[in-house]
């Protein structure tokens, strides 16, 4: 999976249709599925085409995790000079000529469009039947994860379940409610649960198995509130982590090590090969090391996204993973340097600028890391969490879960500590929902999760306007939940009217 090759790139684009952006485009020059599936191998390059798209400075290499960090909490902007796109966004300033906006938005539909491609060509594929219907809930859990994030960054949206050989079919297509949307979204996670595999050879993590279709499932019904499916979902995964492969890797600290590659924690992680760009931008580029990394130092980093100013205050000293998340000093012209004295004096997010891998470039950009989509952590505080808020206060299970997850964290790097200690029985369903809460926000710290859980539980606002926010920012409305549409999608659409409320 590492080594895609650059056919699987050019395959990749040649079956990605005209998306929302490129309706009013000439379509002479689209390849339909019909006129390129002929083979095994034709269905294998598309599917592992989509994955480029995904393992791409616009995705996972960039973009959209800077996006989500952004808008979280616990993120703020280090360099003051960095992009004017990435400021309006950390200070809730965006309208729909926002350069993220209008990246992710087409670029998604790029990606949907190219597994809507494999969806429907690979039936017509002579071939073992088992593995072609596998090539397909791969395709659809790509397409998947792509509504995944559309629908909780923009709400209602077009639903393209088909692919498109002709723009003029969907010139006049309208945006489907946010419900809908979800309920597709489950129904390829279904699919993706009937005809994945358990596992792959090599220990690969950056395909779907059907414990990713699961996991997916179950953060959807978490997310929609549906905490009796989210139980279910995530306590069978639990219940089959041997099976899966599934469990938490000893040192927190290890999750960063990109030289480590495949792990057992990860259920579904976004693969980038270090020092090995794909053969049109922006396949397998990635920035996110310098990103958090220090500018002027040894490392070469950026200091674009950096801690909150109140964030690190709030992690308490004795929890080894405020250690492995933040950084507080580094080398500078060889001399170790605490962060009062660098170029942007503050502190920065240790997890990615560290240990980018041994093929990583010099200043940590087209690294080695596997970017995690989902990781066993934080299953288990799923099924904490919705077994909390359906059955209205926490079980065994529920104490054992997030209990798992505060054991792992007491391996201070190989020394025992008494940090955190397990949580006890008796705690009242509010008090538990306050502590699951607070595992999530401090255990999967600057990972992209923030944001969705702000939005999910209804707290954002009160995140950056109460009186303990991390990140003060008094302008924030209710409406800033969700991203404007971007300008010019209404202006060749205006199909896609109304603009989303407070733009």
């Amino acid at each position: 999976m590492k080594r895609i090759i650059t056919y699987l790139f050019i395959i990749a684009t040649a079956l990605v249709p005209v998306a929302c952006t490129d309706l009013e485009e000439n379509p002479q020059g689209i390849l339909a599925p019909e006129s390129f599936f002929k083979t095994q191998a034709d269905a294998e390059a598309a599917v592992m085409g989509g994955y480029s798209w995904i393992a791409s400075e616009y995705l996972y290499g960039r973009r959209l995790l800077i996006g989500l960090q952004l808008l979280s909490d616990m993120c703020d902007i280090g360099d003051i000079g960095t992009a004017s796109e990435r400021v309006q966004m950390n200070n809730f300033q965006t309208d729909g000529n926002n350069g993220i906006v209008t990246t992710l938005w087409p670029y998604f539909y790029q990606v949907i469009g190219a597994a809507n491609a494999a969806i429907d060509g690979i039936p017509a594929v002579s071939m073992d039947e088992n593995y072609k219907n596998q090539l397909i809930a791969e395709a659809k859990m790509l397409r998947a994860l792509c509504y995944y994030h559309l629908v909780q960054l923009w709400g209602d949206i077009p639903y393209i379940g088909a692919f498109v050989s002709d723009p003029s079919q969907i010139s006049s297509i309208s945006k489907t409610p946010a419900a809908t949307i979800y309920q597709h979204i489950i129904a390829d996670c279904e699919d993706g649960m009937q005809y994945l595999p358990n596992t792959y050879t090599n220990n690969i993590r950056s395909r779907p198995t059907r414990g990713t279709a699961q996991t997916l499932l179950a953060s959807v019904y978490l997310t929609i509130g549906d905490y009796g499916k989210a139980q279910q979902h995530a306590e069978d995964i639990i219940s089959n982590a041997g099976t899966y492969g599934y469990g938490l890797m000893e040192d927190y600290q290890d999750l960063w090590r990109a030289d480590l590659g495949d792990h057992k924690e990860q259920v579904w992680a976004v693969d980038f090969k270090g020092s090995v760009q794909g053969s049109t931008y922006p396949q397998n580029v990635d920035f996110m090391a310098p990103i958090t990394g220090v500018r002027d130092a040894d490392m070469n980093g950026w200091s674009v996204v950096v801690a909150s100013p109140g964030v690190y205050d709030s992690f308490d000293d004795r929890d080894y993973r405020k250690k492995v998340s933040f950084l507080t000093e580094t080398p500078v012209n060889g001399v170790m340097t605490p962060y009062t004295e660098w170029r942007w004096p503050r502190i920065h997010i240790a997890k990615w600028c560290l240990y980018p891998g041994a093929n990583a470039t010099e200043d940590g950009t087209l690294s080695d890391h596997n970017y995690t989509i989902f990781r066993y952590a934080e299953v288990l505080l799923i099924a904490a969490e919705a077994i909390n808020e359906a059955q209205g206060g926490p079980n065994a299970s529920a104490y054992a879960y997030i209990n798992a997850v505060r054991a792992r964290a007491r391996n201070s790097g190989g020394t025992p500590a008494a940090f955190p200690a397990d949580l006890q029985p008796g705690m009242s369903q509010e008090a538990f929902r306050a502590a699951v809460r607070e595992e999530r926000r401090v255990e999967l710290a600057f990972e992209w999760k923030r944001w969705y859980d702000l939005v999910r539980w209804d707290i954002a606002e009160e995140a950056f306007t109460g009186p303990d926010s991390y990140e003060p920012r008094p302008n924030f409305r209710k409406h800033h939940t969700l991203l404007p549409l971007p300008q010019d999608e209404l202006n060749r659409n205006p199909n896609l009217l109304p603009q989303n409320e407070g733009y």
